[in-house]
């Protein structure tokens, strides 16, 4: 299948490492220019080394998404030295794990700049060139935690949910300009993040952190984890031409992990 992404640009948000990175490399084996957005400057370089490698059109952009004021000349460069974007992949880190209750207003406030706002500022910024040429794809990474609220997670849980919200209100707003807005969440992928959530876990509970992985993997019918590259091809499909009747989902990348409908 063409997904006829040749030609198109593309930013990926979280591009350094995990689920990043694999939807960056995947976007770009697609033929799309990838302008790449990471706070980690190491991780960063290594993914433009990687993808530089196989001859793809990058931008690599050091990028704290929560700096809201530096938003606009990152996405002018992105203009400038690739086209305007096409594909904006809103891929946010979560937070420590936390209670739902409890939390200082002050973290409230600096996680929801951080995992929610930037991402509707950034959305904005991007949307009037999207609708001028008619054409936008909008895909916004969460959580199974929005499907099936995850213990310890509240923080994460709550903002982004928020998302989902926005999103679904977001898509029915720009279908007439050719524009979809989807949101797309990861069940256990096999990433930095889910290798940490295993060990907090252990810790918690005074266990041996494999003892947690065969217990989450036992959990999920295909009985492994997913690779980032499974999601990753996901993302691509939702990014392509060839999902232009699919707008205002959420899409599970789960395994069949969740059980609810």
């Amino acid at each position: 299948m063409n997904l006829e992404l040749n030609g198109r640009t593309a930013l990926v948000l979280g591009a350094g490492g995990g689920l990043g990175r694999a939807i960056a490399r995947t976007l770009a084996g697609e033929g799309a220019r990838v302008a790449l957005a990471d706070i980690d400057a190491e991780a960063l370089k290594a993914t433009q080394a990687e993808l530089d490698a196989r001859g793809a059109a990058t931008l690599p952009l050091l990028w704290n998404i929560a700096d809201l004021d530096a938003c606009d000349g990152h996405v002018a460069a992105i203009e400038a030295a690739l086209g305007p974007v096409d594909i904006l992949v809103n891929n946010t880190g979560g937070p420590p794990p936390s209670p739902a209750h409890g939390v200082a207003p002050a973290s409230w406030e600096a996680q929801f700049r951080a995992m929610a706002l930037s991402v509707i500022h950034l959305t904005d910024r991007v949307l009037p060139n999207m609708r001028a040429r008619k054409w936008g794809r909008i895909v916004t990474s969460t959580s199974s935690g929005v499907v099936a609220p995850i213990p310890n997670l509240g923080v994460s849980n709550s903002l982004r949910s928020t998302l989902v919200g926005w999103s679904k209100t977001l898509a029915r707003e720009v279908a007439p300009f050719g524009i979809t807005a989807n949101v797309i969440l990861p069940g256990r992928i096999a990433t930095a993040r889910i290798r940490f959530l295993d060990e907090q876990k252990a810790k918690r509970e005074g266990r041996p952190v494999d003892d947690v992985i065969a217990e989450s993997t036992g959990s999920i019918p295909m009985g492994r984890y997913g690779t980032p590259e499974e999601y990753a091809d996901a993302v691509a499909f939702l990014a392509s031409a060839r999902a232009a009747y699919i707008t205002g989902s959420v899409i599970r990348v789960d395994g069949g992990y969740l059980p609810n409908i």
